[in-house]
């Protein structure tokens, strides 16, 4: 005989009861003198084996109750009912998508503020969205310098637009209109919504942002006590010069120091177009000493190389001086690799941390 596969104790017990009743019922067995006493015997069994299996099926209800899958019913929060009134209020104009800037306001603000317009995080103040240049301006920046063949430093001072800013626009510009003479996609629909989401600056109205930004080294940051004549000049290099012999003065440190002879004859009264030609004339030299030093520079370093041809590939040698190149310590910051990290000798055992002579 096969062995049985163990059931729980309740199965168990339901079958040995179904065993009894059978035995009782359809056994053949039976004699007839003793079929009254077997009748009371299989009308017991069969009222225990119901009451039995009613206990079962109580107890499986009651798990199964535990055990529910049905859905709980759905309660409406505070916060959520709080969302709901705030849709149908304030929240109702962020459906419209074609609004240019709608951002989200503070409780406290009005969409009609200046203060909160370029402010898309109303639990961040102090965040604020930077304006960025319309097609119109990048197309006029484009037609200045390429087609007219003004200096960037001209058209930089005219439309208040960094001289950085204006050479991005310049190589954006020009891979756009190689990649429509390729026939290449371009992505207009999302440049057209990113618009949407930041302020516009359009060339003419406001200055979009200032141009002579200087840089504050950390030697000016200092108080110094410098003793001078009352009947010398202190210009601003004189005060260079006195935080450092290798400060560079504002007049030539920023972008375009052009601009300061510019103030000069105008404050001086001389004719506007007479000044504005010759500030033209002067930051057009400019630029080309700056491109005939950077010519010469790329000329100096392929001059340096030694490059031999195969067919296939094209081999560039180059003498390199070690010294010079990372230094009598290796830690030069003109070392390869010195941006990604060089490890200090402070935690390095065996290291002497203290003076060991004063210079």
């Amino acid at each position: 005989m096969p062995p049985r596969i163990p059931t729980s104790s309740g199965s168990s017990s339901q079958a040995l009861l179904l065993n009894q009743f059978s035995e009782l019922v359809i056994s053949p067995r039976l004699s007839a003198s003793s079929s009254h006493h077997n009748g009371l015997i299989t009308a017991t069994a069969i009222s225990t084996f119901q009451t039995h299996n009613n206990s079962q099926r109580q107890r499986s209800s009651l798990s199964k109750r535990q055990f529910s899958t049905t859905q709980p019913r759905q309660r409406l929060t505070r916060q959520r009912k709080q969302f709901w009134q705030w849709l149908e209020t304030a929240g109702a104009a962020m459906r419209d998508v074609t609004k240019p800037m709608n951002y989200v306001q503070s409780p406290g603000s009005r969409d009609s503020t200046e203060d909160a317009r370029d402010m898309p995080f109303p639990s961040n103040p102090e965040f604020r969205s930077q304006s960025v240049l319309s097609d119109e301006a990048r197309e006029i920046i484009w037609k200045s310098v390429v087609e007219e063949g003004q200096p960037i430093k001209v058209v930089s001072a005219r439309y208040s637009v960094d001289m950085r800013r204006v050479a991005a626009v310049l190589r954006m510009k020009a891979i756009e209109k190689r990649w429509k003479a390729e026939g290449k996609p371009l992505a207009i629909p999302y440049a057209k919504a990113v618009q949407k989401m930041l302020p516009i600056t359009q060339l003419g109205q406001v200055p979009h942002e200032p141009i002579n930004d200087v840089h504050v080294h950390g030697y000016t940051m200092q108080q110094v006590f410098y003793p001078t004549s009352e009947s010398r000049e202190f210009t601003r290099g004189a005060a260079a010069k006195a935080f450092g012999q290798h400060i560079i003065p504002v007049d030539k440190k920023i972008r375009i120091p052009e601009l300061i002879d510019l103030e000069k004859q105008l404050a001086a009264g001389v004719d506007r177009n007479v000044v504005e030609e010759g500030f033209t004339k002067a930051a057009l030299k400019s630029e080309q000493r700056l491109k005939e030093r950077e010519a010469n520079r790329v000329r100096k370093l392929e001059g340096a190389k030694t490059k031999v041809d195969t067919g296939r590939f094209e081999f560039r040698i180059e003498n390199v001086n070690v010294e010079e190149l990372v230094g009598r310590d290796g830690r030069s910051r003109e070392a390869v690799g010195w941006r990604y990290g060089v490890p200090f000798n402070d935690r390095k055992k065996g290291m002497v941390k203290i003076p060991t002579k004063v210079e």
